[in-house]
């Protein structure tokens, strides 16, 4: 049994903390006692930040992002091109996408991919939602950003089979060599998908 260091209010911080994606028992330490030295600076803000976000933040109901409207700001925004929708398996993706700044895209967030072996079928991603998306007309391509990974793959033929005879072009990311990646360092899967996409030079 592990000693007690601290009173069951720090410790229920830590606890909290440490099921924060990224921080383990001991950063969660690190991060409660670094809050708690820097209480008027850093708790106190982050205790309001938290409050605002779990009274303000909404689900987007056309495509999945968070944000504190509903539609999100994304989809608001007459800016974007309303033909192409990049399809995404999470949130963070739509992010690391929006900060390259390559695309001023719709999005559509599935909130995962397919996966049988653990219980995940089509009813539990928001793929229905995107099939009446593209069923109302208007988007011309749609591009599947989701993870190169079995379950992505699965999701991503699954998702062209509901869309065949809605006459959207359906493209998926490049696969292969990073920018700035040397061979040797890749894998061979990497290699053999970055040989079977090349292109002119």
């Amino acid at each position: 049994m592990s000693k007690r260091f601290a009173g069951p209010e720090i410790e229920r911080l830590i606890q909290l903390l440490a099921k924060v994606p990224g921080l383990g028992p001991r950063s969660a330490r690190r991060a409660a006692l670094h809050l708690i030295k820097k209480k008027e600076q850093l708790l106190g803000p982050l205790t309001v930040a938290m409050g605002d976000a779990l009274d303000k933040v909404r689900i987007c109901s056309t495509c999945g992002n968070v944000d504190t409207t509903d539609p999100c700001t994304i989809c608001t925004d007459p800016r974007r091109d309303d033909t192409t929708i990049i399809v995404v398996e999470d949130v963070s993706d739509l992010w690391a996408l929006e900060r390259t700044g390559a695309m001023n895209a719709r999005y559509h967030v599935l909130g995962g991919t397919l996966s049988p072996l653990d219980g995940v079928g089509p009813d539990d991603l928001n793929i229905r939602s995107l099939v009446d998306r593209v069923a109302k007309g208007g988007v011309s391509e749609l591009i599947l950003a989701v993870n190169a990974t079995v379950e992505g793959q699965t999701t991503a033929h699954y998702i062209t089979d509901q869309l065949d005879g809605l006459g959207v072009k359906v493209t998926r990311l490049a696969h292969g060599v990073p920018v700035g990646g040397e061979l040797d360092y890749l894998d061979e899967g990497t290699l053999s998908a970055a040989l079977k996409a090349r292109t002119a030079f």
